[in-house]
């Protein structure tokens, strides 16, 4: 297991290229002086387990990568050490890409956003394919109860490297849950400032 995302990152053609737009010896210093981690702490789980999707790569005996978004009830990405993530894959459209491409090539990678705060965390990790009845107590830990889906299989990932992107170029979106929220405390507040407009009144007429 490595400890430093760049180890898996940085291939001596994107060292060229880092060369070559002039951002190599930046990325060298922070190689040599950086703390990097491949053990997820509380702020990585708190990312992953408030997400309700993800994207994840996967490649092909052809050479050609696939990436998939996956979807579900926010924290159905489940968080089981700090080195592991696994969830309850449910049935999808049937073409199983990124099953059969993990039967030859387990390495991945997980993209997770966070729109509205416009956060991304990227994690590279092996991936393994599980029939829940082989693994019965890991499938109790993943399933989401009340979550109209038929779960077909599990899938588990063994956390490698993780790196957090920078904001730049996110645009910020926002569920229907956050809208909702946000429009609450405007109602709240709009019937705060219409009270006291009224009682306002109430007292101008008094004093006429």
């Amino acid at each position: 297991m490595t400890e430093n995302f760049t180890e898996l990152a940085f291939t001596e053609s994107v060292q060229a290229q880092q060369e070559k737009y002039g951002t190599r010896s930046a990325y060298t210093k922070m190689e040599r002086g950086g703390v990097f981690r491949n053990r997820l702490t509380w702020q990585e789980q708190s990312h992953i387990e408030s997400r309700d999707g993800f994207y994840l790569a996967s490649v092909g005996t052809n050479g050609w990568p696939y990436m998939q978004f996956r979807g579900g009830p926010k924290g159905f990405l489940k968080v089981i050490d700090a080195n592991t993530l696994a969830y309850a894959d449910f049935r999808g459209n049937g073409q199983y890409i990124s099953t059969g491409n993990f039967q030859d090539n387990q390495k991945t990678m997980l993209f997770l956003m966070d729109y509205s705060n416009k956060r991304r965390l990227k994690i590279w990790a092996t991936a393994e394919v599980l029939d829940p009845a082989d693994r019965p107590e890991l499938a109790r830990q993943v399933v989401m109860p009340g979550y109209d889906a038929t779960v077909e299989r599990i899938l588990i990932f063994k956390v490698q490297a993780f790196d957090w992107n920078c904001p730049q170029h996110i645009t910020p979106r926002f569920t229907e849950v956050e809208v909702q929220a946000s429009q609450q405390k405007m109602t709240a507040r709009i019937a705060e400032l219409e009270k006291e407009n009224q009682q306002l009144r109430d007292r101008t007429k008094i004093q006429h």
